[in-house]
C-alpha cells in the first residue's frame, strides 16, 4: 500500500515518511498529475492521514505523508528529550520532505495539502517555489482571541497553566490527556503558545527563531477549507492565517457539517474515512490553480 521512506534535514535530522504511488491503472491516464504532499497538524502522526492518501492514489496522485521531528516516528527518544520546535518544522522539516518529494518523483512542483499545522508553515520555507499551491485544512492563526465554543476557554488553560506546569515536572506539554494529539516536546508546545497567543502564528517568531522569512515572497495560491463547527480555525482566525500571505491568491471554502448530512466536522474529522464525501471538495481545489 505504501513504501517507508526517510531523508535527512539540512540539521542531520531523519524523518520518516511513506510514499503512496499513484494507482497502476491510473498511470498513463492521469500523469500530468503533480504529487501531493500531506503535512500533519500539531501532535497528529502520518497515520491519521493514510485512508486519505490512499484514496488520493485512486485519484491519480502519487502522495507522501511524513513525521515532523519530535512526532510518531520521527521521534526516536522519549518525548522529555525532545529538542524539537515548530520553526524547525517549517525551516528544516517541511524543506525537507518537499524536496524528497519532488526528487522521487521528477517533478519540479508539488501540491501541499496542509492540516493546521502542516498548511501553516510554508512563509519559513525557502524552496516555497517548489509548491505550486497549498490547500490548507483547518489551517488558521490559531489566535487564543478567535477561538469560539469551550475552546474559547481551553486554549488559554492549556497554554497557560498545562503546557507550564507539565512541561516543568514531566519534561513535556500534555495534550494527549485532553484529546489534543500525541503529548508535545516543551519546546513545540512553548512555540505554539507563542504562535497562537498574537495574530499571525508564525510571523510571531521572526527576528526571534526566525530571521529568513518568506511569507511575502509566496506567490502560490492558498486555499483555506474550514468548518463552521471549527472552533480552532474560525473564519477570524483563517482570515488572520492568510493575511500573512500578502501576495498569494487566495479563498476560503467553508464547509457545513448539516450540507452533507453530518453531525460534526470541526478540526479533525475532515481526514476521517466516515467523511468521506468531502474529500472530493479537497482535491476539487488542487485543480484551481
Amino acid at each position: 500500500m505504501f513504501e517507508k521512506v526517510q531523508f535527512t534535514c539540512a540539521d542531520g535530522y531523519v524523518l520518516q515518511g511513506r510514499f503512496f504511488p499513484k494507482q497502476p491503472a491510473l498511470k498513463q491516464q492521469d500523469s500530468t498529475h503533480l504529487p501531493i504532499l500531506i503535512g500533519s497538524a500539531t501532535g497528529i502522526k502520518q497515520g491519521f492521514y493514510q485512508a486519505f492518501a490512499k484514496w488520493l492514489t485512486e485519484q491519480g496522485y502519487d502522495v507522501m505523508t511524513f513525521d515532523f521531528r519530535g512526532i510518531g516516528d520521527s521521534l526516536y527518544e522519549p518525548v522529555c528529550k525532545s529538542k524539537a520546535f515548530i520553526h524547525q518544522w517549517g525551516q528544516l522539516d517541511l524543506v525537507s520532505a518537499i524536496d524528497f518529494l519532488t526528487d522521487k518523483t521528477n517533478s519540479a512542483q508539488i501540491h501541499l495539502i496542509g492540516h493546521s499545522a502542516g498548511g501553516q508553515l510554508l512563509g519559513l520555507a525557502p524552496n516555497h517555489a517548489k509548491v505550486k499551491n497549498v490547500v490548507a485544512i483547518a489551517g488558521s492563526s490559531g489566535n487564543t482571541k478567535g477561538l469560539s465554543g469551550k475552546t474559547k476557554f481551553l486554549g488559554p488553560i492549556m497554554f497557560n497553566v498545562i503546557f507550564p506546569v507539565s512541561s516543568f515536572f514531566k519534561g513535556y506539554a500534555a495534550t494527549n490527556f485532553i484529546g489534543m494529539g500525541e503529548n508535545l516536546p516543551k519546546g513545540v508546545g512553548a512555540e505554539w503558545r507563542e504562535y497562537c497567543t498574537k495574530g499571525g502564528y508564525a510571523t510571531n517568531a521572526i527576528g526571534k527563531t526566525v530571521f529568513e522569512d518568506f511569507h511575502s515572497e509566496i506567490h502560490s495560491p492558498i486555499t483555506a477549507i474550514h468548518a463552521t463547527d471549527d472552533e480552532i480555525a474560525t473564519l477570524h482566525n483563517v482570515k488572520d492565517l492568510l493575511r500573512t500571505f500578502p501576495n498569494s491568491p487566495s479563498q476560503i471554502v467553508t464547509l457545513a457539517p448539516k450540507a452533507y448530512g453530518l453531525r460534526s466536522i470541526g478540526h479533525m474529522e475532515m481526514f476521517k474515512s466516515s467523511h468521506q464525501q468531502l474529500w472530493t471538495v479537497i482535491a476539487d481545489q488542487l485543480k484551481v490553480a
